[in-house]
């Protein structure tokens, strides 16, 4: 099946994003989006999307002039196992106790460690971005203080390794969603290869649109590392839907756009908790008053 990408460059973090949400409405869809900062001190943004069709060059041109990009460079790519290379290349991540890595790598699984196994794959989380890291600190964080909830939910799931993180640190049951079928598919997947089919529950959602998020609620910890859009439309739902007392660790969020994100979320009444920063990259820790 051949692949293409479709590539350009603008200035400026959030237009970059903006165009980057507007690409995943195109169609056909891309399989994936990416954005990324051009490391070269120009101030560029790179924004890219992978097809499996032919995308739509008229629709592409028209977004790249909505948000003052340059005009999208569509190639077709040859025919590569990506799996198999994303494999040889990805290292295992150390991110507090928790050691992520892919089978090919069993053999480096320190003692004393949580291991989890995330196999390459299409969904997005296998532990490498700085959000995804964020997010397993600021677990790590939370049980290191003592925290332990009994009810979790996994927002924007992905491979499902924010759920089986919390699943396996507090042998909790959780539930792990995704508006992606691909991504649910894969984050099932993980959950049997990491033996937590009965302790993590694998739903297709969007944001808590779901009988079985709306029945385990409230929650004492809900993990959301999605994007600032869908994560400033998520507040209202995220707070009516966590536990007095309880957390809510956030990202996807570049740093500039922490500040933006958490005062949304302080309106709701979700207090900063903890704040860090991974690169360019922001994780925030939110609390809800126990009052």
């Amino acid at each position: 099946m051949p692949t293409y990408t479709a590539l350009t460059t603008l200035s400026g973090p959030a237009r970059a994003e903006a165009l980057g949400e507007a690409m995943e409405r195109l169609d056909p869809a891309p399989s994936g989006v990416g954005v990324f900062e051009i490391e070269d001190g120009s101030g560029l943004w790179e924004v890219g999307g992978y097809f499996t069709e032919t995308p739509d060059a008229a629709g592409l041109a028209l977004l790249a002039a909505m948000h003052g990009a340059r005009e999208f460079i569509v190639s077709e790519l040859p025919e590569t196992d990506w799996v198999a290379k994303v494999k040889r290349e990805l290292a295992p991540v150390e991110a507090g106790r928790f050691f992520v890595y892919g089978s090919h790598d069993a053999d480096r699984v320190p003692g004393g460690c949580i291991p989890l196994l995330i196999e390459a794959s299409m969904a997005f989380g296998t532990g490498h971005h700085g959000t995804t890291q964020g997010c397993l600190r600021a677990l790590d964080r939370l049980a290191t203080a003592g925290i332990a909830p009994r009810a979790v939910a996994d927002i924007g799931c992905g491979t499902a390794v924010l759920a089986m993180a919390a699943a396996r640190l507090w042998q909790v049951p959780v539930l792990a969603s995704d508006i992606d079928p691909v991504a649910v598919e894969v984050a099932e997947a993980n959950v049997a290869a990491n033996g937590l089919a009965g302790r993590v529950r694998c739903l297709e959602a969007a944001g808590f649109d779901h009988p079985e998020l709306d029945a385990a609620a409230p929650y004492d910890l809900v993990f959301a590392n999605i994007l600032k859009a869908p994560l400033m439309a998520l507040a209202p739902d995220m707070a009516a839907r966590i536990a007095p007392g309880g957390y809510a660790i956030l990202s996807g969020l570049l740093v500039e756009q922490g500040d933006e994100v958490a005062a949304c979320y302080g309106e709701t009444g979700l207090i900063v908790h903890e704040r860090e920063e991974i690169g360019d990259w922001v994780t925030l820790c939110l609390r809800k008053s126990a009052g």
